[in-house]
């Protein structure tokens, strides 16, 4: 198997973890984000300190065609994609009637659409292949339903569930999809969503060791991987089992803001 890595969302947070990880075990990299000198300047570090060489590709995943300049940029540099780590995404906090529905589309357009149509253009290449890793982050969100995230919460079951079935589909293959699933992370997603005040990031995880387990879980080929055991717990054989209306109403109330 080769070792270039594609990483979106690789200008801060989880996603520039992640390619740090890479390159510290002498990865090449693809790093896609908007923000450009944020990822030349990841660029140089990572080439600095690794000897490794990182690409850099702006592009804004929720324009409808970014994944195929992505990927046609790739194809014209010669670069053949080993790893692909979808990490990009974002939220936002408030009732679903009363937020922005252009907002609410472009999450969808970044987590759920952007998402999909990397995942295809570059499988496609390591099935032929024979080898590949592919890494979802995901969420705890996607395992229930979010009152006042309803949308995020909603396209990160999407990723949970996709993220599987294509890893059964690649079963008798070398090539594997694996569901990063953080709780609470430490990240500018908090801002960014307007999600502060929330009682849930009170005791958020960092971003460096949302990625090492990530990124330990995809070398391994896990199907789902959740960063903390009390959560794998929770979601795994306490809410299942509970009514509901009562799901739903502990949802809500961690997404709610302090006065």
């Amino acid at each position: 198997m080769g070792n270039i890595a594609l990483v979106t969302g690789a200008s801060s947070g989880i996603g520039a973890e992640l390619a740090r990880l890479h390159a510290a075990k002498g990865g090449d990299l693809v790093l896609v984000a908007r923000r450009e000198d944020a990822l030349n300047a990841l660029k140089s570090e990572l080439e600095k300190a690794h000897s490794i060489t990182a690409k850099v590709i702006t592009a804004d995943l929720a324009q409808p065609d970014a994944a195929e300049k992505i990927f046609a940029a790739t194809e014209a540099a010669g670069i053949q994609i080993d790893i692909l780590i979808n990490n990009a995404g974002f939220g936002g906090h408030g009732k679903f009637h009363e937020r922005d529905l252009t907002k609410d589309q472009a999450m969808m357009q970044v987590n759920i659409v952007s998402l999909v149509n990397l995942t295809h253009l570059y499988l496609q290449g390591m099935v032929s292949r024979n080898s590949g890793k592919i890494l979802h982050v995901a969420s705890t969100a996607g395992f229930l339903p979010g009152p006042l995230q309803a949308v995020y919460y909603a396209t990160k079951a999407f990723v949970v569930s996709f993220s599987q079935a294509i890893a059964q589909e690649l079963s008798k293959t070398n090539v594997t999809s694996t569901a990063l699933c953080p709780g609470a992370v430490a990240t500018g997603f908090v801002a960014a969503g307007d999600l502060e005040g929330t009682s849930m990031w009170d005791k958020a995880a960092s971003a460096e060791s949302v990625a090492k387990c990530g990124y330990d879980a995809m070398m391994k080929g896990e199907l789902v991987k959740i960063n903390e055991p009390s959560l794998n717990f929770l979601l795994n054989w306490v809410i299942p089992f509970l009514p509901r209306k009562a799901v739903l109403k502990i949802s809500q109330q961690t997404m709610e803001k302090s006065k």
